[in-house]
C-alpha cells in the first residue's frame, strides 16, 4: 500500500491561555494520498483556516500528530517549516496577491528567485507554468491588463512553478464571477488529473467543492462530515 503523503493524527491549535483559551482544532485525524483534491468547508470559526494555516507550515499545532512525506512537521523549527514550504507547497489565495508594476511572467519567477535560480532558467520554468494554465500569450502584461480570472491563472501559475507536492487554495474563486470561477475550477481540476497535482482548497461554495473528489465538513474544531467516510445516517 502506497504511503500517505499528509497524515493528521489527533490534531489541535489551543489559542490563549486560562479562560481566555480558544480551541481552534480539537482533534483532527485525516489521511491523504499523493494525487488527491480534498475540499474544506465550515461555518466562520470552524477552524478551517487553522487547518490550512497548520497544513501551510504557516502555523504549529498544540498538539497532535502532523506527517508530511514521513516527516514529523511539529518537530520541526521555524528555518525547516519554512524551507518545506518553499519547496513542498504551493499557495493560491482568494485575493491573488500579484505585484502590480511587474509582469506576468516576473510575478510567476518570482518563487525561484528566492530559491536562486539563475535567470535563464527562472524565465525559461515561468513560461512553462503560464502555458500551462494558458497565459503563455500574456506573459509581457501587467495584473492590470489583465482580467480577474487572468489575474488568479498567473497566481496558480506562480504556485505550480516550484513543481510542488501540495497546492493549497485559500478561497481561490472568491472575488470571480461565475463563469471564471467555473474556468478556475476547470483548471485547477486538470492540473489535478493530468500532472497529479495534490489539491486541498477551502471554499464556502458547493458548487466549486462538488469538483473536488473528497469534501471535509468543520464544524466547531472538528470533522463534522468527511465524503470519503460511508453515511452513518444512510440505511444498510
Amino acid at each position: 500500500m502506497r504511503p500517505p503523503l499528509i497524515q493528521l493524527q489527533g490534531l489541535t491549535r489551543t489559542y490563549g491561555r486560562g479562560d481566555a483559551a480558544v480551541s481552534a482544532l480539537r482533534g483532527i485525524d485525516l489521511t491523504l494520498f499523493s494525487g488527491d483534491f480534498l475540499a474544506v468547508m465550515g461555518a466562520s470559526g470552524s477552524g478551517k483556516s487553522t487547518l490550512m494555516n497548520i497544513l501551510g507550515c504557516l502555523d504549529t499545532p498544540s498538539g497532535g500528530h502532523y506527517g508530511f512525506e514521513s516527516i514529523a512537521v511539529e518537530t520541526l523549527n521555524q528555518t525547516q517549516r519554512a524551507l518545506l514550504r518553499r519547496h513542498r507547497l504551493g499557495f493560491v489565495f482568494q485575493g491573488f496577491n500579484l505585484l502590480a508594476r511587474t509582469s506576468a511572467r516576473e510575478n510567476v519567477e518570482l518563487p525561484l528567485l528566492y530559491r536562486g535560480l539563475p535567470a535563464a532558467r527562472r524565465r525559461q520554468a515561468a513560461l512553462a507554468a503560464l502555458d500551462l494554465v494558458g497565459l503563455s500569450d500574456r506573459a509581457g502584461h501587467t495584473p492590470a491588463e489583465l482580467s480577474g480570472g487572468q489575474q488568479q491563472r498567473v497566481a496558480i501559475a506562480r504556485a505550480i512553478v516550484t513543481d510542488p507536492a501540495v497546492l493549497l487554495a485559500d478561497e481561490p474563486t472568491g472575488n470571480l464571477d461565475t463563469a471564471r470561477s467555473h474556468a478556475i475550477m476547470e483548471l485547477l481540476t486538470r492540473l489535478n488529473r493530468e500532472r497529479g497535482l495534490t489539491i486541498i482548497m477551502v471554499t464556502h461554495e458547493e458548487e466549486m467543492a462538488a469538483y473536488a473528489g473528497r469534501t471535509l465538513h468543520l464544524r466547531d474544531g472538528l470533522i463534522d462530515r468527511d465524503s470519503a467516510e460511508p453515511d452513518a445516517t444512510s440505511c444498510c
